[in-house]
């Protein structure tokens, strides 16, 4: 599933070729994908000007002059593809732009989604309502991560792929971090003193700022919307090399639970 690094890399994709550009054709190609696309998409997309692009956790955001703000998620399988040859059987939504720009959300398995809520109106948007603070923003410190950790008996891992406490983070980046961080996985969230939390947030920004500048880890069918790859895999420490080396020298160790894989390294992180 593209988690966070590969959505802001998609949102910095599209920035560059929808920007300011009106939108002159708007054609959702089906009903629905994870839920139904709205039914006047079409409608109050066609004619307006993008204005700007953002990305909140792991959705896309598009905004127009119409006040109105295009939500998309990318799912297990989503991405944009930039001026395609032809329309593909999974490019579910097709925009052409004044510029002459074609943009197609393709998604084989239909799990992501799209929404258009007014821009005045986004803080009501249901996933965004009890989202905590980004990662990457001012909002994550020391201070509100021990307050939201205090008395926690979660696992640590668990706790930070809540998207209550942090949004956006997902498996493989929970699982890198941890490991820079030396932080055992299955350590309850409340055991963590105040140096040990400062390292964790110093190794969760470090990591998504690694990925994102690889253009994030290419799993399975993400890419960018350019058609580049993400070559983030390459720095992977721990995730899905079970039984490889540590950078401490330690193994890679691998375990399920409730059939989310987690890696880590049992010399390390403690």
């Amino acid at each position: 599933m593209p988690e966070l690094p590969e959505v802001e890399t998609t949102v910095r994709g599209l920035r560059q070729v929808l920007e300011g550009e009106r939108l002159m054709r708007v054609e959702p190609r089906r009903a629905d994908l994870r839920w139904p696309i709205p039914v006047d998409l079409r409608q109050r997309m066609t004619g307006a000007r993008v204005t700007a692009l953002d990305r909140r956790a792991k959705y896309g955001l598009i905004h127009t002059d119409r006040d109105d703000t295009l939500i998309f998620h990318l799912g297990m399988s989503g991405r944009w593809r930039i001026d395609p040859a032809e329309n593909g059987k999974h490019d579910h939504l097709v925009i052409e732009t004044d510029g002459g720009h074609v943009l197609a959300l393709n998604d084989p398995r239909r799990f992501g989604s799209l929404d258009l809520l007014t821009t005045s109106a986004l803080a009501t948007f249901p996933a965004f309502t009890k989202m905590g603070p980004e990662p990457l923003g001012p909002d994550l410190t020391p201070t509100y991560l021990a307050a939201a950790l205090t008395s926690r008996k979660g696992p640590i891992k668990a706790l930070l792929l809540n998207q209550a406490i942090i949004a956006g983070l997902g498996n493989i980046y929970v699982c890198e971090a941890l490991n820079i961080a030396r932080i055992a996985p299955n350590r309850a969230g409340g055991s963590l003193k105040p140096a040990e939390i400062g390292r964790l947030i110093v190794a969760i920004r470090d990591v998504l700022a690694a990925a994102i500048a690889a253009g994030g880890s290419t799993l399975r069918d993400y890419a960018a919307p350019s058609g580049e790859l993400g070559y983030f895999f390459k720095q992977w420490r721990v995730y899905g090399r079970t039984g490889e080396p540590c950078p401490c020298g330690g193994v890679v160790l691998r375990r399920t639970e409730g059939g989310r894989s987690t890696f880590y390294c049992g010399k390390c992180q403690h």
